[in-house]
């Protein structure tokens, strides 16, 4: 007699039981889903799974396709596979890298063994016509598991060596890795079931590589617009350099160097080149004698705080008298505050800001007057008086917050009179060649730390708040970050090591029975690839003090 467990299906509310060890895509076609595009994974208790995960035990499912965060992530990580196969049929001897998200798209290189770029428009072309041809093929993507040291070999063998570090580093008996049409790949994440259903993306010429474009959650019928970002292509660009020529860059590679015990010269070099970047930017401004006000924004957790302070110190180096404003201080009474769809108050909008008074304010100071730059208190959400200033001389001011680089924020202002920065944690090191770290993990892993030791957050109340947060950089920060004169990285190539300490005990702490815990544990997953640093060698001017503590600046 068979058994059966019950299982109840929250996308209808709707209640059946089950053969015990049933396939998710076995359950998912019995219920007759009724979603706007494939069922492509599913949520299970509050778990991402693949469709072709056993059920066991009873459980709640939720099923997802594409238009849900979780099933987009499944929907590109199934591309890129599908990409690697196209490349490896064309070009079995070449080395493809998944470098960065930019554009609204993901840009790749493709190179021979010897470091020569192997793409062109025809190449390019060819690569699209067989991923389109693999799709229609509609292969299916096999899960299983290998002994760790056969999954190396097969590696190996396809020229996957950047794998064998980090998989030798997590010295697990076995690791699960998945078959495409007789290749194998490790993609540190679930898979669609096959490839059918993965039919809207495209390739294009992109710099010297080429950007996988993606659909977009809201219509995946279509591909999402590219924009150009050419500045933040130039500095990503840059760094790239940088941990290729240190060689970190992955994870793999960062972790020998703490294993060699050379994690302190690593942290010196990271410093360093912070630095030396902070200086330049303060001599960029000094040379410009008209300059009287430096804009300062980015993304929440990119540091754009102790970047301020430590300008400030460059550009009195430089002869400078910088006086620092945060926009904060000039939200609207609470009351006043907008409010978004869903009735919140939302202080991500440019609106939330008395643009009126801040400009106000910015022209008395640039006619010597003296001006009580206001206190916004969060507690009250009241503005309460200030300190007062006056700018003189060679006084500079410097403002920082998200809605900097906005033009509507300073339309009184001359453009002359204004040098513009872009702040962001732009992470450089990759898991390996075909996994690349999402830049928003490194802002939301340093926010996760700094809310829970700063401003008394749980984990679980900053995953709860993220989507909106990202949500209002997509519309109030990115759309003007190529307005930037320049760009600042402050992502640490060691970071994570760090940050593993502080952030997993806290990320350990979302409740199993929340929706955020399956993002908890995706992060707990990462951060299982990284070996810990201990913090002793920072200093406390680093970026990295703002966000796990001891930092020698005042907040």
């Amino acid at each position: 007699m068979v058994s059966t467990i019950q299982i109840r299906c929250l996308n209808s509310d709707e209640t059946l039981n089950v053969p015990t060890g049933s396939a998710l895509s076995n359950i998912a076609q019995e219920l007759k889903l009724n979603l706007n595009y494939p069922v492509i994974g599913a949520i299970v208790n509050n778990t991402l799974k693949e469709l072709s995960y056993p059920v066991t035990s009873e459980c709640e499912v939720e099923f997802i396709d594409i238009t849900d965060s979780n099933g987009l992530s499944v929907y590109i990580r199934s591309l890129i596979f599908i990409m690697c196969k196209a490349v490896n049929d064309l070009f079995p001897v070449s080395k493809l890298y998944i470098l960065h998200a930019i554009s609204k798209g993901y840009y790749c290189e493709l190179t021979d063994l010897n470091g020569n770029n192997l793409l062109n428009l025809q190449s390019i072309s060819n690569i699209m016509d067989k991923m389109k041809e693999i799709i229609g093929q509609d292969l299916p993507f096999e899960r299983f598991k290998l002994k760790t040291e056969d999954a190396i070999n097969q590696f190996i063998n396809q020229g996957l060596d950047d794998k064998e570090l980090i998989l030798k580093q997590r010295k697990r008996i076995y690791t699960s890795v998945y078959k495409l049409d007789g290749i194998i790949n490790y993609l540190y994440g679930y898979l669609a079931p096959s490839t059918g259903s993965l039919g809207v993306f495209n390739l294009v010429k992109y710099f010297d590589g080429m950007l996988l474009q993606i659909p977009s959650t809201e219509d995946p019928d279509k591909i999402v617009d590219q924009t150009l970002q050419n500045k933040l292509f130039e500095v990503i660009n840059e760094h790239s350099k940088w941990v290729k020529l240190l060689e970190v860059e992955n994870v793999g590679k960062l972790n020998q160097h703490i294993i060699n015990k050379n994690a302190g010269n690593l942290i010196k070099i990271a410093e360093a080149l912070h630095e030396k970047k902070v200086a330049y930017i303060a001599d960029m401004i000094s040379e410009r004698k008209n300059v009287k006000l430096v804009m300062i924004s980015g993304p929440s957790s990119s540091g754009k705080t102790t970047f301020s302070k430590r300008l400030s110190v460059q550009l009195q180096v430089a002869g400078l008298k910088p006086l620092i404003i945060s926009l904060d201080d000039y939200f609207v009474d609470r009351e006043y505050t907008p409010r978004d769809v869903n009735g919140e108050y939302d202080f991500e909008t440019i609106e939330a800001i008395d643009i009126k008074l801040f400009n106000e304010h910015l022209l008395r100071l640039f006619d010597g007057e003296e001006v009580e730059i206001p206190k916004f208190d969060f507690v009250t959400g009241k503005r309460l008086q200030g300190r007062k200033i006056r700018c003189e001389g060679n006084n500079i001011i410097l403002v920082e917050g998200i809605h900097a680089l906005n033009p509507n924020l300073t339309l009184l202002i001359e453009n002359s009179l204004k040098f513009k920065i872009y702040v962001s944690a732009l992470t450089q090191i990759s898991i390996d060649r075909h996994n690349r770290i999402p830049t928003t993990d490194n802002r939301l892993i340093r926010r996760i730390v700094r809310d829970y030791n700063f401003r008394s957050h749980s984990a679980l109340a900053t995953l709860k708040r993220w989507p909106s947060v990202t949500a209002g950089e997509e519309k109030n920060i990115f759309p003007y970050q190529e307005e930037a004169d320049i760009m600042f990285n402050s992502a640490l190539m060691y970071e994570f090591s760090v940050l593993k300490h502080f952030a997993e005990p806290i990320i350990n702490e979302v409740p199993e029975n929340t929706r955020e815990y399956a993002e908890a544990m995706r992060l707990l997953k990462f951060l299982s690839f990284f070996l810990p640093i201990t913090n002793e060698d920072i200093p406390n001017t680093s970026i990295i003090k703002e966000f796990i503590g001891g930092s020698s600046f005042e907040y």
